[in-house]
């Protein structure tokens, strides 16, 4: 049971509360608009802050995002595994939670939580296709922001199937993997309907396409395939194709050889040129200032005459232009030589490649190769397409029977756990009668969708007649819970619950929730106007005995629960 609830914003409203049945009451003024009593009176805020409290995410929509509400701390002190602990949360951008004192993550604060509320062992999966805490935690605090209040099976109004029957199978007992697989193939099913959608649209036409034409064009173009195949194995070239085919290769080397030689002979012939013009003797006045020179620095070591000095430089140039021309000489010669053998080379090479083009037997060969080449991957591609769209439109056919499978799993489990499906059927019937003449019925059928939960009862299309739906259907699962053991040991029900509901009924629900609160042993915490709780009066049963201290009202800036008031 929760014992208080309270905040480190100054003004804010400490709740205590106390076993069974507890009303906290709100004063509206007379003639206040809806719109004006939002978050002023603070019936619904109670809910929200237990959901904080308890690991629920803030979005932009909550009353958390308010500025006279950041870096406020909220606290809970309650019952968890028979342990009285405290839980604070800040209302930060990021969860900062603190049990009993010591900081804990958000993540760790729900695995308690939900292990210790309803004894879950695994977190959820890739799909999010497990019980969690806070898809159970929900039925026991309906949150008039989420829409609890439509359907008594929904915690919220935009709850999947899958969720809701995962849910309720688990605090009912069943086997819960059985609503789980069934939301599988409900996934499964919704992709395969995208896909034909693309596919008769055109969208993967090339992609994928109508089964049956492709069957048709997959078997065409592999019959081509084969017979090609066949064609190059049959396929025979005679020796001497090869034998010029290699020739020609060969002497297409040896001009390409020749080639590279005489570059670097015209090169070589370049370089000769120049040096041949630069090779001069030295003139008469050079020769004849150089010999003066030496003669006066040295003129111990001149042994030599004038005109034998003339002599040996004439000389050497002499040999050097002789030099210089023979090799010139040479070079050209070595590049006449190369062309004439090109000449040859290249026309052997034009003879043998025009007897292989005039035959063509290579060229079919390759050819022939080559639509293997290109059959093989068409082939292939189509075999991919058909196996693709054979997969799709028999897809279908696996669903329907995994479909009768989980049918068969499930009427199965009803069977076994017939107990517990009678359980709550009754629970549900005996608060039902407790409240109307006509005893409501819930109906738990097994279908080829899952498991479904209905509702029948006299006059049930009225808003208020609905309520109390949902009403016998917490009630009984607070007995469900209590037999086995688990859930919070609590159950919140704010004043969304009893909009449009008759004040005899009004005053009926608050008597029996009573009843069964002090039978079962859990709290049952209700959040109403004055004015409603008060409508009728029912003998033996006094609403004063369990009203809060603490009440609330719009008439003031200061009668919220937060003390404050806010947008």
């Amino acid at each position: 049971m929760i014992h208080r609830i309270y905040s480190s914003l100054p003004t804010f409203k400490e709740l205590s509360f106390r076993p069974g049945l507890n009303v906290l009451l709100a004063q509206k003024s007379e003639g206040a608009t809806s719109r004006q009593t939002r978050n002023r009176a603070g019936k619904t805020s109670l809910v929200e802050i237990i959901h904080f409290l308890t690991g629920a995410r803030v979005d932009e929509k909550t009353l958390f995002k308010a500025k006279e509400l950041s870096d406020v701390t909220f606290g809970m002190q309650f019952d968890l595994a028979g342990e009285r602990v405290t839980v604070e949360r800040e209302n930060k951008a990021r969860a900062a939670y603190k049990l009993n004192n010591v900081p804990i993550t958000g993540k760790q604060w729900k695995g308690e939580l939900g292990q210790a509320m309803f004894g879950l062992t695994e977190e959820s999966d890739a799909e999010g296709r497990t019980p969690t805490f806070r898809s159970l935690f929900a039925y026991f605090a309906r949150r008039a922001a989420s829409q609890a209040f439509h359907d008594p099976e929904k915690n919220a109004n935009m709850q999947m199937t899958g969720d809701y029957q995962i849910a309720l199978m688990f605090l009912f007992g069943l086997d819960w993997g059985i609503a789980r697989d069934w939301q599988r193939v409900r996934d499964r099913e919704k992709t395969l309907g995208e896909l034909k959608k693309a596919c008769k649209s055109g969208a993967l036409d090339s992609i994928i396409g109508n089964a049956a034409e492709l069957r048709t064009q997959l078997t065409v173009r592999d019959d081509q395939l084969r017979k090609r195949k066949t064609e190059v194995e049959r396929f025979r070239v005679l020796p001497q194709y090869h034998e010029m085919e290699e020739e020609a290769d060969q002497l297409t080397r040896e001009l390409g050889r020749l080639a590279n030689e005489n570059t670097i002979d015209l090169a070589a012939i370049r370089d000769l040129d120049t040096a041949l013009k630069s090779e001069t003797a030295p003139r008469q006045t050079d020769l004849d200032q150089v010999y003066a020179q030496a003669g006066i620095v040295l003129p111990d070591l001149v042994k030599k005459r004038y005109e034998d000095v003339r002599s040996f430089h004439e000389s050497v140039v002499r040999n050097r232009r002789d030099y210089l021309t023979g090799e010139l000489q040479a070079a050209k010669q070595r590049i006449e030589a190369r062309n004439q053998k090109k000449a040859k080379l290249d026309e052997r090479r034009s003879v043998i490649m025009e007897t292989l083009r005039s035959h063509g037997a290579l060229d079919q060969f390759t050819r022939l190769q080559g639509e293997v080449g290109r059959l093989e991957s068409e082939v292939e591609a189509l075999r991919q397409r058909f196996e693709s769209a054979e997969q799709l439109e028999g897809t279908k056919s696996e669903l329907e029977i995994e479909r009768n499978r989980l049918l068969l799993r499930l009427r199965r489990d009803f069977a076994e756990q017939k107990s517990r499906l009678s359980e709550a059927i009754l629970a549900y019937e005996e608060t039902s009668k407790r409240l109307y003449e006509d005893a409501g019925s819930m109906l738990v059928d097994d279908t080829p969708n899952g498991p479904t939960f209905r509702f029948e009862i006299h006059g049930a299309r009225s808003e208020g007649i609905k309520n109390m739906q949902i009403f016998s259907f917490d009630m009984m699962l607070m007995r469900l819970c209590a037999q086995r053991g688990i859930g919070p040991g609590f159950l919140i029900h704010d004043s969304h619950l009893f909009d449009g509901v008759d004040g005899r009924q009004v005053i009926s629900a608050l008597r029996v929730g009573a009843e069964t609160a002090e039978e079962l042993g859990f709290q049952y915490i209700v959040t109403m106007n004055e004015d409603d709780a008060f409508k009728e009066k029912e003998a033996g049963f006094d609403l004063n005995e369990y009203a809060l201290e603490v009440k609330l009202t719009d008439a003031t800036e200061e009668g919220g629960l937060f003390g404050i008031r806010f947008d």
